[in-house]
């Protein structure tokens, strides 16, 4: 059976030639695999690797580009009867990672599956603490529950042209379309037996951008879900207390302390705000959520309803 690899592509060169190379490494007596990027206009060494690894490229153009549209775009340009789903800058740990990840699709079982995702030397403490809590080391076959996570995850095509990517949202496309599987009588699966090394170089800025872009998406996912600052505090100062326990019985504190209060407070902070944007995205905001390493001037951020009142009322007492 084919299945192919679906990679977006925004200059990756960092680690794109080891994810290729794993990729290249992969066994199975079942599976022929193709690798298919999507690229959205790298001008770093992307295309070269990709070309050099003999790797099938596309393209969307930047302006156009949103998570859902560029993998629509992937899967319809794929030709595998399995979609494989895997970030830019994650890399398998082992040479059974894509036969894991498929067989339990293969053998009819679920329609959607996604692995495991554990750290590299670089990543945050809490952010470690994050995949541990949402990847554990055990599976679930079938799981309960759509949560899903793109940057490993394997998808029946035929669910995929039922349902396709939602296009409009800025992130979480993942969980959109898994909600609708799961609602159709679908199923989803956790293989913890097909782990990837998620390698996220963000600056902290960007980290609060990652979790305000997904509390965006979510309020399309599950609307009813909505997060008060008293809210925000509780998970904030849990959440650190639970990191700064397992930093001391590590040895690790004086260390990690204030990785530990800044990634949680970001997170939450970011998650807080995404919760209480609710009017429609401008391409420049866009712009922020989908291409985060670009700078993007202040007048262009997004208001909160409350921040732009706020604004108008203090432009008119002047």
């Amino acid at each position: 059976m084919l299945v192919s690899v679906v990679i977006r592509t925004l200059n990756e060169e960092k680690h794109l030639d080891e994810l290729l190379s794993a990729i290249n490494e992969q066994e199975s007596d079942i599976f022929e695999i193709e690798t298919v990027i999507v690229d959205s206009g790298s001008t770093d060494r992307t295309l070269a690797i990709a070309e050099a690894h003999q790797a099938r490229i596309t393209h969307i153009k930047k302006e156009e580009f949103s998570f859902g549209r560029s993998l629509n775009i992937g899967c319809s340009f794929a030709c595998g009867e399995i979609l494989i789903f895997v970030s830019g800058h994650c890399i398998p740990v082992e040479p059974t990672w894509l036969h894991a990840l498929c067989v339990p699709i293969y053998e009819g079982k679920v329609q959607y599956s996604y692995g495991r995702q554990i750290g590299r030397d670089n990543t945050k403490f809490s952010e470690r603490q994050v995949f541990d809590k949402y990847f554990p080391a055990y599976s679930m076959v079938p799981q309960s529950g759509f949560f899903c996570n793109n940057a490993n995850a394997a998808l029946l095509r035929s669910s995929w042209q039922e349902f396709q990517f939602d296009e409009d949202l800025t992130g979480l496309e993942d969980m959109h379309l898994a909600k609708k599987l799961v609602e159709s009588g679908g199923l989803v699966a956790y293989i913890s037996s097909a782990p990837v090394f998620h390698i996220h170089d963000e600056s902290w800025a960007q980290v609060r951008r990652r979790y305000e872009r997904e509390a965006i998406a979510l309020q399309k996912i599950n609307p009813e879900i909505h997060m008060t600052f008293t809210d925000f505090m509780r998970c904030f100062i849990s959440s650190c207390l639970s990191d700064m326990g397992i930093a001391l019985r590590k040895k690790i504190f004086l260390k990690e302390i204030k990785d530990i209060y800044l990634f949680r407070f970001l997170q939450y902070w970011g998650g807080y705000q995404g919760n209480h944007i609710h009017r429609k995205l401008s391409l420049q905001a866009k712009r922020k959520y989908f291409y985060p390493n670009e700078k993007v001037t202040s007048h262009l951020e997004v208001e909160s309803d409350n921040e732009k009142n706020y604004r108008v009322n203090a432009a008119k007492s002047k």
